[in-house]
């Protein structure tokens, strides 16, 4: 039997043929793009918020430096701030001379959160420090209020209502208001109320604990804070809106013992100063017709009276309550600083407004509601005609009046480390490098210089007015230039 002949195919190789595909060689792995569904997106505007703030923050700092350098320092407030600060920066207790002679300035009001300033002063240390602070933490405080809004609202809305509140008069005018401690006071707040519109309870009770740093009646705005998130979560979360109310009572607690205990403590007389503000008894009819007019400015402009339906208003009691409960007219209108805390509250509680009438079957509300935020940021703009940030459209601001350097050359021949008694024109730029008392308030200490500012004349006869101030010492006159008396005490 033959046989079979071996089947070529068995042993030779593999023939490719038109079916058969090549395999690729192994290549080395390239760096791996994500495509844009892998990427993390961020929702359209997302930058509004941190542009117009950088807007703000060259504006408001424009209107604080160009009132610092044009001599026109309004109250005696930067200095006071300047001096503890100083005292901050160099590590020592926070005494300011100008509340009186060895004054600790804890004995006056409770805000320890100004030594965050220290170590920025420590490199440049000049009252524009302080002001340049103040405006960045203003600005600062519009993202969360835009950010806020444009989540409830949309992102035309919501950045219309952060230029309203970046452009309100009460920011306007803290902004005016040299320096304050209230600068540390609205970013916290913004950033509360905005963890709070997010329903971020715990991060709303962390960013209102530290106001009672700030301040010591800030301390009832923590609880009202508190108070609020406590009715917002308490069916969602009950253990949440117990540590809410631990937080309202903490806030009242606060204020209570640095009132009580505290201030008094750092005081000189050993009491709470401000307790004269009440003297006159509380009372809302005293100024009534003031009163109305702040809360008119405070609601309509800003909100259109709808912040009214939203239950974060109740944030702004307690400032409106001491400061129309105190017998100080200072407290009760618009002027000042007093109402920049009170801004962001109508701001948010719009916006929370806004979005609670989003579906309300009443068609003119709707109407009302949908056009309210354009409206508030074009009242803003319209008003600022007549506040503060209009000098930015004035020539005359960028420029330095030729008064200005003969007085601070004047100044200027004030030694470094001298003892000066002084009114509000000279303290801001003094206090950097001397040690400077409040005009009068010396008492048994004699200062080696005494500069004044006279530019409007009341001071009349100099050299009685200085004999008052000293009986039983001399004083030679340094030098008079533009209103501003520099006298020197001779030996």
């Amino acid at each position: 039997m033959p046989k079979p002949l071996p089947d070529p195919t068995l042993d030779a190789p593999a023939q490719p043929t038109a079916t058969t595909r090549s395999v690729p060689e192994p290549r080395i792995p390239g760096p791996v793009t994500l495509s844009p569904r892998g990427r993390r997106l961020r929702p359209p505007g997302w930058r509004d918020p941190y542009l117009l703030t950088a807007v703000l923050f060259a504006g408001y700092t424009q209107i604080s430096v160009t009132r610092y350098q044009h001599l026109a320092t309004r109250s005696w407030d930067l200095g006071i701030f300047e001096q503890a600060v100083r005292a901050y920066a160099h590590l020592q207790a926070p005494v300011v001379d100008l509340k009186g002679p060895g004054a600790n300035v804890l004995g006056d009001h409770f805000s320890p959160v100004t030594a965050l300033l220290a170590p920025a002063y420590r490199l440049f240390p000049t009252p524009i420090t302080l002001l340049v602070a103040q405006a960045a933490l203003f600005a600062l405080s519009a993202v969360p209020v835009t950010r806020a809004a444009a989540r409830l609202l949309g992102r035309r809305r919501g950045l219309a209502l952060g230029i309203a509140y970046g452009l309100s008069w009460g920011v306007q005018r803290a902004v005016d208001f040299d320096f304050h401690e209230i600068c540390f006071a609205v970013p916290l707040i913004t950033f509360s109320l905005e963890a709070l519109l997010n329903r971020r309870w715990r991060a709303a009770l962390l960013w209102a604990l530290p106001l009672v740093l700030v301040k010591e009646d800030l301390g009832l705005t923590v609880a009202a804070l508190g108070l609020v998130v406590a009715a917002r979560c308490r069916q969602d979360s009950p253990r949440t809106a117990l540590c809410a109310l631990a937080v309202a009572v903490v806030g009242i607690a606060a204020t209570l013992i640095t009132i009580v205990l505290v201030i008094p403590a750092f005081n000189t007389n050993s009491g709470y100063d401000y307790w004269t503000k009440v003297d006159g008894g509380f009372s809302l009819r005293a100024g009534a017709a003031v009163k109305l007019r702040t809360l008119v400015w405070l609601l309509l402009p800003t909100s259109g009276f709808l912040a009214l339906r939203s239950p974060l208003l109740v944030v702004a009691l307690p400032t409106l309550g001491w400061r129309f409960l105190s017998s100080d007219d200072h407290y009760w209108g618009t002027d000042w600083h007093y109402s920049a805390v009170l801004m962001p509250v109508v701001i948010l509680a719009l916006a929370d407004a806004l979005a609670r009438v989003h579906n309300t079957p009443r068609l003119w509300l709707r109407s009302y509601a949908n056009h309210l935020p354009a409206a508030a940021a074009t009242a803003a703009l319209a008003l600022t005609t007549s506040l503060p940030l209009s000098v930015l459209t004035d020539p005359a601001a960028y420029r330095t009046p030729a008064y200005v350097a003969p007085t601070e050359k004047l100044l200027a021949d004030i030694p470094d480390g001298a003892s000066v008694e002084a009114n509000v024109g000279p303290i801001s730029r003094l206090t950097s490098r001397c040690r400077v008392f409040w005009v009068g308030s010396t008492h048994e200490i004699t200062p080696d210089y005494i500069a004044l500012d006279n530019t409007d004349g009341w001071l009349r006869d100099i050299p009685a007015y200085i004999r008052g101030l000293h009986p039983h010492t001399r004083y030679t006159l340094l030098g008079i230039d533009k209103g501003y008396v520099v006298l020197k005490r001779s030996t």
